[in-house]
């Protein structure tokens, strides 16, 4: 079993910064896949990015690139979120997830997920 716990969430203006936290136990991250989604209210859960297990190559959704960084420290086995120019679209509850072996895009893919982490911009 793996259990997933994000942190770092608020509230903040348009423009500001964010770095969401995500800590795995359980199994190895290393073994992993992890990956970040979003549901805003109203709306389908939506990828956000994804880092690969192994070499860590990212994925990330058009509307964040550029802005978003993921990464993790294998080390620590957690994955970090780091949201830069925030913009009230990014609005939503952030949930972490893991898969073994290759990162995916769909949610359905991610068999272990956290409780989530809100994230509130304001224009």
């Amino acid at each position: 079993q793996v259990q997933l716990v994000e942190s770092g969430g608020g509230s903040v203006q348009a423009g500001d910064s964010l770095r969401l936290s995500c800590a795995a136990s359980g199994r190895p991250a290393v073994m992993m896949s992890m990956a970040w989604f979003r549901q805003a209210p109203g709306k389908e859960r939506e990828f956000v990015s994804a880092i690969n297990w192994g070499t860590p190559t990212t994925d990330y959704v058009d509307s964040v690139k550029g802005r978003f960084t993921m990464s993790r420290d294998s080390a620590k086995s957690t994955v970090y979120l780091q949201m830069n120019s925030l913009e009230p679209e990014d609005t939503g509850i952030y949930y972490c997830a893991a898969k073994m072996e290759g990162k995916k895009r769909s949610w359905s893919e991610y068999p272990y997920w956290g409780q989530g982490t809100q994230v509130t911009v304001s224009s």
